[in-house]
């Protein structure tokens, strides 16, 4: 296999295995790199209406009860017969303020649960080939479901990082020419 085709695989083909061991991985980096820090990392944001790593965690939170398992079990039990719940992005908004180390703990909880259930379905190519319907961009494969869950979670794991560097973006002086992530 050329180098080409190994990144052609790598970017088109899912892989039920290795997207949960990145799931199951994902509450454990969360953890080492928020609990006890300070808030000024942890409620750091981008500015008016952007997520602090805080909210974030409480977005992924509500994906876990909301999103993720619920449609892949209705992938599964009614196929494209009913649309997805729509998914409230800023649900973590409601509702009182609950402390990080509380998020981190149920987000890790809540998680376990969620891959728990998934490795109980034991899931073959013919059911990560079914179909459900997503409310706004319509039909999709289980399997572009769960691919969209590990790519989710990095995408907000690269969103957590790049908030927290941007609070030194003038203190690291003319080193910024270099940290991509400050651009």
């Amino acid at each position: 296999m050329t180098t080409q085709e190994a990144t052609t695989r790598d970017t088109t083909t899912f892989d039920l295995a290795e997207a949960i061991a990145l799931l199951e991985r994902t509450p454990a980096a969360l953890d080492a790199l928020l609990r006890d820090l300070p808030s000024a990392w942890t409620d750091a944001d981008e500015g008016p209406d952007t997520w602090s790593p805080h909210t974030v965690v409480g977005h992924l939170i509500h994906g876990e009860r909301t999103d993720w398992i619920p449609r892949a079990r209705r992938v599964l039990e009614e196929g494209e017969s009913h649309a997805f719940e729509p998914f409230d992005r800023f649900a973590q908004f409601a509702g009182p303020r609950r402390p990080l180390p509380e998020l981190l703990d149920t987000f890790a909880a809540l998680r376990a649960e969620s891959l728990a259930t998934l490795r109980s379905w034991r899931l073959d190519d013919d059911a990560l080939a079914r179909r459900g319907r997503h409310p706004e961009l319509g039909p999709c494969t289980l399997a572009e479901l769960l691919a969209t869950w590990a790519a989710h979670d990095l995408n907000h794991l690269v969103q957590i990082a790049r908030v927290m560097a941007k609070r030194y973006t003038t203190a690291v002086g003319p080193w910024r020419a270099y940290l991509g992530v400050l651009k």
